[in-house]
Parts: structure tokens; sequence; C-alpha cells
């Protein structure tokens, strides 16, 4: 398989606070509010989702944003990756199960040691 990312899925913004950030972002910018999981908060930015995250294992925030690119098959694509010796240092797997799908991501590092991410929405089948 041979990939070409072209369509940003989601931005990540590292924050130290779940609920100022939350209420900063839906009340005072006006943004879109989707949804919210423990310690992430979603928002819509004309079709590209915006995530607050707190850092995770209680590190501090990284420097930079997480860029999350759409793909159909994040098994596949993962893959792809891999087989190009691009180190990934998070295995696809479900974040959440929303209403009508699960969102699936997995994680890898770019040539500066950046964190990236694939992202798919999976439909729920029957």
């Amino acid at each position: 398989m041979s990939l070409s990312l072209t369509t940003v899925g989601q931005i990540g913004v590292g924050i130290s606070d779940q609920d100022r950030a939350t209420a900063f972002y839906r009340d005072i910018l006006g943004m879109q509010f989707l949804f919210q999981v423990p310690g992430m908060s979603f928002f819509n930015c004309n079709g590209v989702r915006l995530m607050l995250a707190l850092p995770e294992g209680g590190g501090s925030n990284h420097e930079s944003s997480v860029i999350y690119y759409k793909v159909d098959d994040i098994h596949a694509s993962t893959d792809a990756l891999r087989s190009q010796d691009v180190t990934i240092t998070g295995e696809p797997h479900e974040i959440a199960k929303l209403e009508d799908h699960a969102l699936w991501m997995s994680f890898f590092e770019d040539s500066e040691g950046n964190t990236v991410s694939l992202m798919s929405e999976v439909a729920f089948v029957g």
C-alpha cells in the first residue's frame, strides 16, 4: 500500500485544565462543541476537528500540536508506515464509541521526532 496523506482530520492542542479550556473555546470563542471524554474535549472547525487534551501519563504537554490525518483503514495505513521504517509510538486503538461510529487512532513520529497521528472513523455495521 502506498500512502498519499492529504486530508487533515484533527488538530490537537495541549491544555492544563479541561473545564477551563472547554469553556473558553465554547463560550468565549464560540466554537461548536462536539463531545467530551475524560481528558479531551472536541470542537468542529469547519470540518476539521480541534481536540483539547490534557497530557497523557502525567507528563507535560508537548511543544507542538499533533496533526491527525484521516485514513479509511487505520491498520493497513499504520502497517504501510511501519514498512517504511517509520517509528510507530501507538498501535491502532479505539479512542471513543460515538453514536454511529467508533473513533480509532494510531501514532507515529515524523523525521524530527514530532508526534503525528492517523485517525479512522469506523461506522458500526448492522
